[in-house]
């Protein structure tokens, strides 16, 4: 019987207080009151010059691309050790996937060796912080720019963190949050953030985002109709994933709070087994926002044995990625730059923790002894 699941998607218990006047004030389509509210919320609390609700993480990652004008030909460098919409946005636009490998310590992308994988065909720079941890943005953003590259920020995992008093996702030319049912805050299940941080993207993203129109335009009353301007999408969140959302943006803090006293938990608690497991470090320069806590076993063949123990005993624990490069779609649609020294070896023996918000001191303690007295019997 499953007594602690991996993830319970988070609800703070006025959601339905916010959906229920969202619907009274009789209009349900993307960017009105709610959607408006949640902009402005992000706006003021990352400095951001401004953001874009989104359905999905995804769907930012994609509107980033159109934005950028990414073209057959193109290549753009990111990890392999990430999820496949980071790279399936660029390959939507018939861009070249260039792998780099990852930091063994936090999983993100090695900064400095991007600079070997860029050629004259590189367009963009894609750093994911893994676990919600800030890649090394100084040193890729120095890269960036000497090279003309613009960077676009998967900080899916990030929300709520910060690099040298920085929040992530406002280095780049964009950033991108994911609200998913995993996340440390969801709009329903599925929902996305695009930051925009180049001004002058701002008028393009807004129409690709609006089917290719000026219709945000003529809302504001700025053009008296509104017409096709150029290729775009439908890239907006209703009314209800809003108001849901915007019901957890009040209570971030105490989200983020609650999620780091349980990471704080198992971190302690974990802490005697270091000769048989990893824990997760925090690089000093970066925050932590609870979002992941993961182990990794010292052989890779004691993953699945550890997961299937704890699943006997209610616990549900999972792996993460499978490296993109080694997957059918990377063979195809990417190349890996240098040696993969650490990526593949590092990917094969993590493994995630529940963590959510609201876990009981039962839940956590029965984590814990579970993982104690696996490697207490081996």
């Amino acid at each position: 019987m499953l007594r602690v699941p991996f993830n319970k998607p988070c609800q703070t218990g006025s959601e339905l207080t916010y959906i229920s006047d969202a619907l009274n004030k009789g209009i349900l389509a993307g960017d009105s009151f709610y959607g408006k509210l949640c902009q402005e919320w992000f706006e003021k609390k990352l400095l951001a010059k401004k953001t874009f609700l989104t359905p999905s993480c995804t769907a930012a990652l994609e509107l980033a691309a159109l934005a950028l004008d990414i073209r057959p030909g193109d290549e753009i460098i990111m990890p392999s050790f990430t999820f496949v919409s980071t790279a399936n946005a660029f390959v939507l636009r018939g861009a070249k996937i260039v792998f780099v490998d990852v930091d063994p310590e936090t999983m993100n992308i090695q900064a400095q060796k991007i600079e070997k994988a860029i050629t004259d065909r590189t367009r963009c720079i894609v750093p994911v912080h893994y676990a919600g941890v800030g890649c090394d943005m100084e040193l890729i953003m120095e890269i960036a720019n000497r090279h003309k590259l613009a960077v676009i920020e998967d900080a899916a995992q990030a929300f709520m963190n910060f690099q040298n008093g920085r929040a992530l996702g406002t280095f780049g030319n964009f950033g991108t949050y994911s609200f998913h049912e995993t996340k440390n805050i969801t709009s329903g299940g599925e929902g996305g953030l695009l930051i925009v941080n180049q001004p002058n993207l701002v008028e393009k993203v807004e129409i690709l985002r609006e089917k290719g129109t000026n219709r945000s335009k003529f809302f504001r009353g700025m053009v008296d109709k509104y017409s096709w301007i150029d290729v775009g999408s439908s890239l907006l969140p209703s009314e209800i994933q809003a108001a849901y959302l915007y019901a957890q943006l009040n209570e971030a803090e105490k989200i983020r709070e609650d999620r780091l006293s349980t990471w704080m938990y198992y971190y302690t608690a974990l802490q005697d087994l270091k000769n048989q497991i990893i824990l997760p470090p925090i690089p000093e320069s970066s925050e932590n926002n609870g979002h992941m806590f993961y182990i990794k076993v010292i052989e890779k063949d004691t993953r699945e044995h550890l997961i299937n123990y704890l699943k006997d005993r209610g616990v549900m624990a999972v792996f993460h990625y499978v490296p993109l490069h080694s997957s059918k779609g990377g063979l195809k649609f990417s190349r890996f730059s240098g040696e993969d020294k650490y990526t593949t070896f590092e990917s094969e023996r993590l493994i995630r923790l529940p963590i959510w918000f609201g876990m009981t001191k039962d839940d956590k303690q029965l984590v814990v002894e579970s993982v104690r007295d696996y490697f207490n019997e081996v």
